[in-house]
């Protein structure tokens, strides 16, 4: 039986996370989801369970234009970057969950990274 596009998803999703959690010392999880028209990006701390920041495209303060594009992403990166440092946060472990590490996905991880967050 073939496996469906949202089970490879869900697989994928699953690994990434376990192997994060293997690894993880204490350090924040910078989650990334994206839907067919937005991006959205959050730092959670998973020893309290707490979310520490977010940034997403449905915010009008930062004034999108094209919702989901690689430009946008950049934004939410850069968004993220500099929530994360008002928290008292410089690095964290960045989780693509089920998506790959391409197009906007990346995009946020790289504006994160120059917004200072070390992933």
């Amino acid at each position: 039986m073939a496996n469906s596009k949202r089970t490879l998803f869900l697989k994928r999703r699953l690994r990434v996370r376990n192997k994060l959690r293997k690894v993880n010392a204490g350090r924040p999880r910078l989650s990334v989801h994206r839907s067919n028209k937005n991006i959205s990006a959050q730092l959670i701390d998973d020893v309290n369970g707490v979310t520490l920041a977010a940034a997403s495209t449905l915010e009008k303060d930062l004034g999108f234009v094209g919702k989901n594009s690689v430009e946008a992403a950049a934004k939410v990166g850069a968004a993220i970057a500099e929530r994360a440092a008002k928290a008292g946060v410089t690095e964290a472990y960045f989780d693509r969950g089920g998506f790959l590490f391409h197009g906007k996905v990346k995009a946020v991880a790289d504006a994160a990274r120059e917004g200072g967050l070390k992933i």
